[in-house]
């Protein structure tokens, strides 16, 4: 079974003004490599007139960890972005710090402190999220039984995907792997035995935290 992890929860944008400098941030959660650098590419082309797009991105797949200061004075922009996503353990992410120059020198210090602004307030904007194994199940159960096995599926923060109603009726559920075995038992007891559920597979799906 895969560990959860954290991640963003969703893709945001997000901005702000610093001694006229003009700071956008664009955060998307990513599965690999290629999809983080393909959406370095697409902010770069939205923002092709930029002065700076610095970035930052780090998967849970292969390891992939990379940043970028784009120009900006050496350790000024790339690891002070990175490092908001590091301290908070956060994978699955590339965030991408456009600034557009607005006539008035930060220093090594303002610029320090307004990158790893971009990565707070783009964390923010999207929220995270916790990326956990999920177990797909169906179970077939009489009618008698239908109202109260869905409650207890209720009870475990099952998501119910489907049901089909024939001679009997069968739904079609996911649930954190990490609860099948207590569910096993509380479906054991809540039927008698008569109820049973099959696995049918597992995915990593996103929560929020």
């Amino acid at each position: 079974m895969l560990k959860p992890y954290k991640r963003p929860f969703c893709a945001a944008e997000t901005e702000f003004t610093e001694k006229k400098s003009r700071f956008i941030s664009n955060i998307s959660p990513v599965s690999t490599e290629e999809e983080a650098i393909s959406f370095l590419q697409s902010i770069r082309a939205k923002h092709r007139e930029a002065t700076h797009n610095v970035y930052a991105y780090r998967t849970m797949d292969a390891g992939a960890c990379r940043h970028s200061d784009d120009g900006e004075p050496s350790g000024t922009a790339g690891m002070p972005l990175l490092n908001v996503f590091i301290q908070q353990d956060i994978y699955d992410f590339c965030c991408v710090a456009t600034r557009y120059f607005g006539g008035v020198m930060l220093g090594a210090g303002g610029l320090v402190r307004a990158y790893a602004r971009c990565g707070v307030v783009a964390l923010d904007a999207s929220g995270v999220g916790v990326m956990r194994e999920s177990t797909q199940c169906s179970s077939s159960m009489p009618y008698a039984r239908y109202e109260a096995v869905k409650r207890l599926l209720s009870g475990f923060g099952a998501e119910i995907t489907n049901e089909d109603f024939g001679a009997e009726v069968l739904l079609q559920f996911s649930l954190n792997s990490e609860e099948m075995p207590l569910l096993r038992d509380s479906f054991t007891e809540l039927t008698a035995g008569t109820v049973n559920i099959l696995e049918e597979g597992t995915r990593m799906a996103v929560h929020r935290e």
